[in-house]
């Protein structure tokens, strides 16, 4: 048992699988509901937390990175910037783990030039907010068919 909640822990903290795939994985795999997106939430927020930490090494990085590619912005990105454009940051932070995922969406929010406090601030609100929603939407489902 263990070793399954270790793996929902995991996955939720890998981008693109992150929340909204790991959560229902879990409660549908009998997990308990609430350790799953505790778990899951925890699991999120851990790797999202070192990317608005460290953002100017990780966009100075990037931006050598791209650079010697010649690579253009990911699709994700350009969503990114245009969710932030039409909503701000707080669309951008709620809006993100559905769209564009909760690492990208912290990457879109820290190069637009928001403070380190309030990105931090508005993607823990949002990775709560969507780890319940899954959570309690995948449990609800189950009992309607169970």
């Amino acid at each position: 048992m263990f070793y399954e909640y270790a793996l929902v822990f995991l996955g939720a903290a890998i981008p693109w699988f992150e929340i909204a795939l790991v959560i229902p994985l879990g409660i549908i795999g009998g997990l308990s509901p609430f350790w799953v997106i505790l778990l899951a939430f925890i699991g999120n927020l851990i790797t999202v937390i070192p990317i608005a930490v460290g953002f100017d090494k990780l966009k100075a990085w990037y931006a050598k990175r791209a650079k010697k590619k010649g690579k253009t912005p990911s699709q994700r990105s350009v969503r990114g910037k245009k969710i932030w454009e039409k909503y701000g940051l707080p669309g951008l932070a709620l809006l993100g783990p559905i769209l564009i995922g909760t690492h990208i969406a912290t990457f879109v929010g820290m190069s637009l030039g928001t403070q380190k406090m309030k990105v931090m601030v508005w993607m823990t609100i949002s990775i709560g907010v969507w780890s319940l929603i899954f959570g309690i939407a995948t449990d609800l489902g189950l009992d309607l068919f169970l």
